[in-house]
Order: C-alpha cells, then sequence, then structure tokens
C-alpha cells in the first residue's frame, strides 16, 4: 500500500479522532474534526445508522491511525511490529517506543517541523545533523544520548528564524531536552507510555498481526 497523498483532513474525520496532521491548524477551531466530526461520505441527518464494525474491522482501523499518524508506509510498519515482537517486553509498548524514536519523530517532538510529514521532508532534504553527521533518512532510530542540530547552511533560512522566534510552540517530551539557545536537541532517555500523548490502541494493532 502506497503513502497517502489525499486531503489529511479526511483522514481525521475517517478515524473520528485528531490525528495532527495539519500542524499548527489541528490545536485551532479551524480543524476539520472540530468544524464536523462525522465521516466522510457519513449521512448527517439525524437518526442515521451506522454499520457495526467488526473485530477485525476495529484491529485494521487502529492500525491504520497509527500508520497515518506516524507517516509510515505498511512494510515499514509492518517492521517495526516484527522487531518489538522479537524483544523481549510488551510488544505493544515496545512499538510506541520505536515510533517515537524515529528521526522525524524526535524533529517534531522538539519543535523544529510543524507536522511530522513536514518534518520528514526536511529531514530527507539534508537540514539536520544526528551527532555532528549529515543524515537524511527518516526512519533512523534514535538511542538515548544522541543529539540533534541544524546543519549550518539551514539556519540561514527564513523558516529557521520564524521557527526559533515561537520555540517551544508544544511541550517537549520529558525524554527529550531541547536547548534553546543553541537550537539543538538530545535524547536523555527512553520514551515511557506517559511521554505518549497519541490515542492509539496498541491492542489491537498487535492482535491484527499476531493472526497474519
Amino acid at each position: 500500500m502506497g503513502r497517502y497523498t489525499g486531503p489529511v483532513c479526511r483522514l481525521c474525520r475517517r478515524m473520528g479522532t485528531k490525528l495532527f496532521l495539519k500542524g499548527e491548524r489541528c490545536f485551532t477551531p479551524r480543524c476539520a474534526v472540530e468544524k464536523r466530526r462525522s465521516a466522510p461520505g457519513e449521512q448527517t441527518r439525524e437518526g442515521a445508522s451506522r454499520r457495526r464494525i467488526s473485530e477485525h474491522g476495529m484491529q485494521l482501523r487502529e492500525k491504520q491511525k497509527a500508520r497515518f499518524i506516524y507517516g509510515l508506509l505498511e512494510r515499514q510498519f509492518s517492521n517495526d511490529v516484527g522487531k518489538a515482537s522479537r524483544t523481549k517486553g510488551s510488544t505493544g509498548q515496545l512499538l510506541m517506543e520505536l515510533l517515537e524514536r524515529r528521526l522525524d519523530n524526535v524533529v517534531y517532538r522538539l519543535g523544529f517541523a510543524g507536522s511530522r510529514k513536514q518534518a520528514r521532508q526536511m529531514v530527507g532534504h539534508g537540514h539536520f545533523r544526528l551527532n555532528g553527521r549529515a543524515v537524511n533518512i527518516p526512519s533512523l532510530t534514535l538511542k538515548s544520548g544522541d543529539s540533534v542540530s541544524w546543519r549550518e547552511k539551514s539556519t540561514k533560512s527564513n523558516y529557521y528564524k520564524t521557527m526559533v522566534e515561537s520555540l517551544p510552540q508544544r511541550p517537549v517530551p520529558q525524554w527529550l531536552e531541547l536547548d534553546k539557545k543553541n537550537v539543538t536537541g538530545k535524547v536523555v532517555a527512553l520514551p515511557a507510555p506517559s511521554d505518549i500523548d497519541t490515542s492509539i490502541d496498541t491492542r489491537p494493532i498487535v492482535e491484527y498481526y499476531s493472526r497474519r
């Protein structure tokens, strides 16, 4: 399955919850979910019946929701589930930990990008350095002690100057450390369940892949 390229607000309405795919707009009344909570194509008249979702359908929906939030292709997401399942511990918790420690997600969490999609594009264009070395792979998994900084050339852009003035736009999770003076970030610990604010239920996801 390829990457979704349609209107992202439709995805939020389809899932019935905010996926935070539109950056700062998702935190305002302009958010599509706030303006219209019905799913795309759903009858909005009072008393309209809704189709009951099967257990498999619920598992699929939760899996798709997680994919959309983190912007992963099916193969990428499946590989992460496989890694989590082969590691000792709770598969669901380890999966979320892997997703959070992706380089593009760390860039987003630090407030260097307005959305994960934007963060993925910026990493792909080589705007960041990992531990002082140039990187352009959004899926890199960071570990405790890793640091993220800006490429010197990128600090001269208008986007960078605007971004610095508004740091931090969102609260930075405790497992990350933001140095606003030098505009750098550091992974100081592994993300705990309490640090992850995405509304993802990992149990149906694990069950979905365990039956394949």
